[in-house]
């Protein structure tokens, strides 16, 4: 677990993905940071995956946006997230900036939007079963 004035970040068991809140604007080592951490848990859990709640969101710095490229994707895929969620608000006031994020981290991860952690669950729960019945 992590807690800041910027941000949370906590492990959710029963989906299976790290859950990160963002509370407010943070840059440079307040926002690597908890995405370091979401990192290490999802290291210790196999196929979880990420998921940022950003409707408390702001724009992105570039220098953090091209660390999140170089850097987290990298890692996270390395450690087994295949699937990138944003939860995003009903009038998807970051639409630009998820948009940009999104064109980068989908050459590595599937990334979604949806308005709640409850479509994310049953968006997973449809995934996992479409992969039981493959094997």
């Amino acid at each position: 677990m992590y807690y800041s004035k910027c941000c949370e970040v906590s492990y959710d068991e029963v989906n299976n993905v790290v859950f990160v809140k963002w509370k407010q604007f943070c840059c440079g080592e307040a926002y690597r940071m908890p995405l370091e951490e979401a990192i290490r848990i999802m290291s210790e859990n196999d196929d979880c995956h990420y998921v940022a709640d950003t409707r408390d969101g702001f724009e992105d710095e570039a220098e953090d946006t091209k660390w999140v490229t170089d850097v987290f994707s990298k890692r996270a895929y390395q450690v087994g997230c295949r699937y990138i969620f944003f939860i995003i608000d009903a009038n998807n006031t970051l639409k630009e900036e998820l948009e940009g994020q999104t064109t980068e981290l989908s050459k590595l991860f599937t990334v979604k939007a949806f308005y709640s952690m409850d479509e994310i669950a049953e968006y997973l729960k449809s995934e996992r079963a479409k992969n039981a019945t493959k094997q």
